[in-house]
């Protein structure tokens, strides 16, 4: 099984357009050694030919021009990309489904919560009805999925503690699979990926199916609760965003301890966090840990 991270960074990517924070500046100037990266996705092959989209950021025209894999190679009008599953309704992992408006019909794997926010609130499925059009396949919590073409491979969901997207009617009053982590496995292999992005806490199932993972990617947002306030950025704590900061007691880093030996990657990193400026002491706070950060082109073979 090949997982390959497209995007490693939190919505609005890093340097954000409109952020002059010290990491946003400092990749611009020169000043802070760091990575630019895109908007969260990863992509999960068994052959190396035909993947799975996981997540379809506003940086999708970008990440396929940085991955081969994706680009069309059999035919006159061809993608590497066999399927779309999305793990949530954000604006920043669904946007990209109308950059992929001149192929042809989209399956698409999501929950029920996902599916009508995007022909409701955000009426993506509408708009795109008029141009490739969507094969909607339902994900539930009820067990695992195969998705044809990518043979070997079981995707199953678990619903997460986090929260709805902002423009959704039950922001406040969450559902269960408007969020949800993905154990990705190989049946042949017995090797799995655990991928959360989004992870506002961490209950007993999440817990087990890390323990499960060999490789787990998760929610790398924030380091500290109140990294958005502090610098006057938002009135928000990580929180209230639906993210486990790193630091802190009961954090993402204590959690990553917490699973014993196995490999542990930070994935959906927020334009202010720490972590992105390499000579940073939060930087090497995570390499006594044994945790990565990703970064775009970022390859997982398991």
């Amino acid at each position: 099984m090949n997982i390959v991270v497209l995007g490693s960074a939190a919505g609005g990517g890093f340097p954000q357009w409109n952020c002059n924070c010290r990491n946003c500046a400092g990749l611009r100037n020169g000043t802070v050694r760091a990575t630019a990266r895109t908007q969260s996705s990863i992509a999960v092959s068994s052959n190396g030919t035909d993947w799975v989209l996981i997540n379809a950021s506003p940086d999708i025209l970008a990440q396929i021009r940085a991955t081969p894999a994706l680009q069309p190679a059999r035919a006159r009008r061809d993608s590497g990309i066999a399927a779309v599953m999305l793990m949530d309704a954000q604006i920043d992992h669904v946007a990209g489904l109308l950059m992929l408006r001149e192929g042809k019909e989209l399956p698409l794997y999501c929950t029920a919560p996902v599916w009508r926010e995007l022909n409701g609130a955000l009426p993506l499925v509408p708009v795109l009805s008029h141009y490739c059009g969507v094969r909607w396949h339902a994900l539930s919590m009820e067990g695992g999925v195969r998705v044809p073409g990518i043979d070997g491979i079981r995707f199953t969901p678990l619903a997460l503690a986090s929260k709805a997207p902002p423009y959704s009617d039950h922001r406040e009053h969450p559902e269960a699979g408007d969020n949800i982590g993905l154990l990705i496995e190989d049946v042949g292999t017995g090797k799995s990926a655990f991928y959360a992005p989004g992870l506002g806490a961490i209950d007993p199932r999440v817990e087990a199916a890390m323990r499960k993972a060999d490789c787990v990617l998760v929610d790398g947002t924030f380091w500290d609760a109140d990294e958005m306030i502090a610098p006057g950025l938002s009135g928000k704590t990580a929180a209230d965003m639906g993210h486990l900061p790193q630091s802190g007691e009961g954090g993402m880093i204590a959690v990553l301890d917490g699973i014993g030996t196995r490999r542990k990657v930070l994935i959906h990193i927020n334009n202010t966090n720490p972590i992105l400026d390499e000579d940073a002491e939060q930087r090497a706070v995570l390499a006594r840990h044994g945790i990565e950060v990703a970064f775009d082109g970022m390859e997982i073979a398991l």
